[in-house]
């Protein structure tokens, strides 16, 4: 059959896109091997609008419910929502409609949204593995009101580590930004804003080495450039800012993905440079990436989706 929507990939995005698609009665199939949005991994998200508090799971969980919630259309039963789990887009390709393979089959779709998430550029040194997620994370905005009080780094020079920083001063005891080389890809006035914060220090030439500690974080230990001694930072939570890697490869032959591969959208509607393709959520190119942007930026995606089906 042909399906009037494609939805690839899950999370906040997907499971926004999918509940406006069939409530629209668009029949719409959902690829994605699952729910789990960057934020699946943080113990506590408070900025969930309408929720004081949730974890990353139970988020994930009940996103998946809401989604398949309207699967079916209530006038006659019939199936409106599609879901292919554990299924991974290989390939798209289009000549009337759009042709999309994944490892297990082929879809084809008059539409496509592609809301396929990024993920996080991990901190490849010894102890990141073992305390990811127990003292050290990816996300400011959704952890950082936990350290309230406590001593903290910020791993990154770009403008995310600053603005991470930033939400972190007004909390955290002491915030301190460390920076590969002695250039930031930040904005001037964001650093210098920053900067000017008395909780605040930023060190150059830090090129992380080691997390350690018991249970949680206690210690993060850097190299100095300048005079390669290892110098060790008493903390308890580290905030890795190094940038996101958007799963968009199997995209790059059919649209426009900037330099660092995310799609290119036209913000008003998240119109992609081919016709018929939508993208939304983290793998675009937007200024700012979060899950309730994700959820909004799916919902007009589809509203512009509707009326390009039906005029």
């Amino acid at each position: 059959m042909t399906y009037d929507l494609a939805i690839i990939g899950g999370g906040p995005a997907g499971a926004a896109a999918a509940v406006y698609a069939s409530r629209k009665r668009l029949r719409t199939i959902v690829i994605t091997k699952d729910w789990l949005g960057q934020s699946s991994v943080s113990e506590k998200i408070e900025n969930w609008v309408g929720t004081a508090a949730i974890s990353g799971v139970e988020l994930s969980k009940n996103l998946e419910t809401h989604a398949k919630t309207y699967a079916k259309d209530p006038s006659n039963g019939s199936e409106i929502l599609t879901f292919k789990d554990g299924e991974a887009c290989i390939e798209i390709s289009k000549s009337e409609i759009f042709s999309i393979k994944t490892n297990k089959s082929s879809y084809e779709s008059r539409t496509i949204l592609i809301v396929s998430g990024s993920s996080r550029r991990q901190l490849d040194i010894k102890g990141a593995k073992e305390f990811e997620h127990k003292g050290l994370t990816y996300c400011a905005t959704c952890d950082g009101p936990m350290y309230s009080d406590q001593d903290v780094v910020v791993v990154g020079g770009g403008n995310a580590a600053f603005e991470s920083a930033a939400q972190l001063l007004a909390y955290c005891k002491s915030v301190t930004l460390l920076n590969r080389s002695a250039i930031f890809k930040a904005d001037p006035g964001t650093i210098e804003t920053v900067s000017k914060n008395p909780k605040m220090k930023v060190i150059t030439g830090a090129v992380p080495k080691e997390v350690a500690g018991d249970k949680f974080v206690t210690s993060l230990t850097y190299t100095d450039t300048n005079n390669k001694k290892d110098v060790t930072l008493n903390v308890t939570g580290i905030f890795v800012e190094i940038g996101a890697i958007p799963n968009t490869n199997f995209a790059q032959s059919l649209i426009n993905l900037d330099k660092t591969n995310h799609v290119v959208t036209d913000p008003r509607n998240q119109r992609t440079s081919q016709n018929g393709i939508w993208a939304a959520g983290d793998c675009t190119d937007g200024l700012y990436h979060q899950n309730n942007i994700a959820a909004g930026d799916a919902v007009k995606a589809i509203e512009d989706i509707y009326f390009y089906l039906h005029t």
